[in-house]
């Protein structure tokens, strides 16, 4: 039986990137910009891992020889857009806009009462991590999960490894008892890295990563159980 299930959060604990995409058109219409991201560019930016560097990365293909010549104005601007898409989100999540996906739930349960630990490594803002999970399993959610590293904890964003390495060290486990549970491609390269046997249920946004090394891809975790998870760990390489 794994001794810990680490789930990402964004695309894997739930359809998220839809909502995040609409919260960035909404803060680039309060800004008053003319950037408005549709569906298949969205895409595209989410391999670049973070808000913020998506920003600004989408700022400097439209802005080619964009400078920020008094060290300020385009990091200010780029805080100010991320704080309005994110102040969006967490607005559209209380409404009740997101569900965890299929299988999630019942998981979670299980890995709970067999005594498998739970712990959340992602490199998206606490804030997004709370409001999803608050509204998701309740103010308690917390109790769930004996670690939660996020972009607070581990700033170099997937697919660096720092949040699954800061995530085993806190854990006190090594990889090998570990499963990791990623949608993207650039999770699966940070998961492995650090060693982490790792499943991917893709999303709409992901389906058309490179999934090579992952444990096993599935469309999600519906029906999927504890049992199934230590018979592909067992499985030879």
């Amino acid at each position: 039986m794994p001794q810990a299930l680490i789930f990402d959060v964004d695309g894997t604990l739930a359809d998220t990137e839809q909502w995040h995409l609409a919260a960035f058109n909404h803060a680039f219409r309060v800004e008053g910009l003319d950037w408005h991201w549709d569906v298949p560019h969205y895409t595209r930016l989410l391999e670049v891992s973070g808000g913020k560097e998506r920003i600004l990365h989408h700022w400097r293909e439209v802005q080619p020889g964009l400078r920020d010549l008094d060290g300020q104005g385009v990091a200010a601007t780029v805080e100010r857009l991320h704080a309005l898409k994110t102040a969006a989100y967490e607005e559209a999540v209380r409404d009740g806009a997101l569900t965890l996906r299929p299988g999630v739930p019942a998981l979670i349960e299980e890995a709970a009462v067999a005594g498998v630990r739970l712990a959340i490594a992602t490199t998206t803002s606490p804030a997004n991590v709370a409001v999803l999970m608050r509204q998701a399993l309740g103010a308690d959610w917390r109790r769930r999960f004996e670690v939660v590293e996020d972009a607070s904890t581990a700033p170099l964003k997937k697919p660096h490894p720092q949040v699954y390495r800061n995530t085993l060290r806190r854990l006190g486990l090594a990889p090998e008892g570990c499963l990791a549970l990623e949608d993207s491609a650039n999770g699966l390269r940070a998961a492995t890295a650090a060693g982490l046997a790792t499943v991917v249920t893709p999303n709409a946004f992901t389906a058309h990563h490179d999934f090579a090394g992952a444990l096993c891809v599935l469309p999600d975790l519906s029906g999927v159980r504890l049992r199934d998870l230590r018979a592909r760990l067992e499985q030879p390489a």
